[in-house]
């Protein structure tokens, strides 16, 4: 991710995850999902999805009655930036050992494994470009 955000909270992660599974949706909408888990009210998810906009991660349409939100960052993107802020902080910026953690003792589907195979393959071929999933 070329863009460098700000950190998001455990609390607007919860609303980011609501947004990834679906496409889009207004604030009573995305308050509908989330109600199972949270009991927040109208204006606190307002204002998380308002903080999680000027950080980027979201944007909204304005032009209809109701807001719509959409994520602008995806669950991946997300993921690179706290594993890359991790191994700075842990690994002095190599990511070998937080890799190596993070797959030690994991059962892999063969489907998995496949995908991983070719991936240390592609690393291994400097001349040929790296495409990514």
């Amino acid at each position: 991710m070329a863009t460098r955000r700000a950190p998001v909270s455990d609390t607007e992660l919860e609303v980011l995850k609501v947004l990834w599974d679906r496409p889009a949706g207004t604030v009573r909408e995305i308050l509908e999902e989330l109600q199972p888990h949270k009991r927040w009210a109208y204006t606190t998810l307002q204002t998380l999805l308002n903080r999680l906009q000027t950080k980027g991660y979201v944007r909204s349409d304005k032009s209809g009655a109701a807001h719509v939100y959409r994520a602008v960052v995806s669950r991946d993107q997300l993921l690179q930036q706290r594993l890359n802020d991790l191994s700075h902080k842990l690994c002095e910026g190599t990511a070998s050992p937080l890799l190596l953690a993070l797959v030690e003792g994991v059962r892999f589907t063969p489907q998995e494994i496949d995908r991983l195979r070719k991936l240390l393959d592609q690393l291994e071929e400097p001349d040929e470009p790296r495409s990514r999933k």
